[in-house]
C-alpha cells in the first residue's frame, strides 16, 4: 500500500509539474498570443464587413446626393448672387422696386435710409442684410412688407420698429405716415468657409 501511495503522490506531483510547465512555457508564450490574435482577426473581419456594407451603399448615396444637388440648384429660396456684396446690392434694388410699386404717389412711401450690414457669422449660410428706414402710410407699408416677404427669393424682415410721426409732430399727422425701421435679409446658398458649396 505504501508503494502505491508513493506512486500516486509522484503521479500527482508530475501532473502538477506538467500543468505548471504548460502555463509557464506554453500558455504565456504560445496560447495567449494566439488567442489575442484570434480576437484581433475577428474584430478586423467585423470591421471589414461593416466597411464593405458602407461601400455597397455608395451608388445609392451618390444618386441621392445628385438629386439633392439638382433640387438645390433649382431652389429659388436662396439669393442667386455669388457673394454677400452682390446679394446686398440686389436686396437694395428689390427694396427700391417694391417701394416704388407700393403707391401711385411717391410721397406716400419713401426710402429714407438703406445701410448694408454684416450678417451674423454663427449661421450655417451666408446672410446678406440691409438696415432699412422708410416713411410710409400704413396701407403702403403693409403692401411693401407683404411683397418683400412673399416673393422669391425668400426674404425676411426682422427688428421691425414703427414710430408714428404724430408722436413727435404733435397733433398734426403727415397723411398717416409712420417712420419704419427694419432689417431686410436673405440667405445665399454658399456655406461660410466652404468654397463652392
Amino acid at each position: 500500500m505504501a508503494p502505491s501511495a508513493d506512486r500516486a503522490r509522484w503521479l500527482l506531483a508530475g501532473v502538477a509539474l506538467a500543468a505548471l510547465a504548460y502555463f509557464v512555457l506554453v500558455h504565456w508564450w504560445f496560447t495567449a498570443p494566439m488567442m489575442a490574435m484570434g480576437g484581433e482577426i475577428t474584430r478586423l473581419r467585423d470591421e471589414q464587413l461593416a466597411l464593405r456594407m458602407e461601400i455597397a451603399q455608395r451608388p445609392a448615396l451618390e444618386a441621392e446626393l445628385q438629386r439633392v444637388r439638382a433640387f438645390e440648384a433649382g431652389n429659388t429660396a436662396y439669393l442667386p448672387e455669388a457673394n454677400r456684396q452682390l446679394a446686398t446690392a440686389a436686396l437694395v434694388q428689390r427694396l427700391e422696386a417694391v417701394v416704388s410699386q407700393a403707391s401711385q404717389q411717391s410721397s406716400r412711401c419713401q426710402i429714407t435710409a438703406r445701410t448694408p450690414t454684416e450678417g451674423r457669422s454663427d449661421e450655417p449660410f451666408v446672410r446678406a442684410t440691409v438696415q432699412v428706414r422708410l416713411r410710409c402710410g400704413m396701407p403702403e407699408l403693409a403692401a411693401v412688407l407683404h411683397e418683400l416677404e412673399s416673393g422669391s427669393p425668400q426674404l425676411f424682415v426682422d427688428n421691425l420698429d414703427l414710430l408714428s410721426r404724430a408722436s413727435y409732430l404733435g397733433a398734426v399727422q403727415e397723411s398717416g405716415a409712420v417712420d419704419v425701421n427694419f432689417n431686410l435679409y436673405g440667405y445665399l446658398l454658399e456655406v461660410p468657409g466652404v468654397p463652392g458649396a
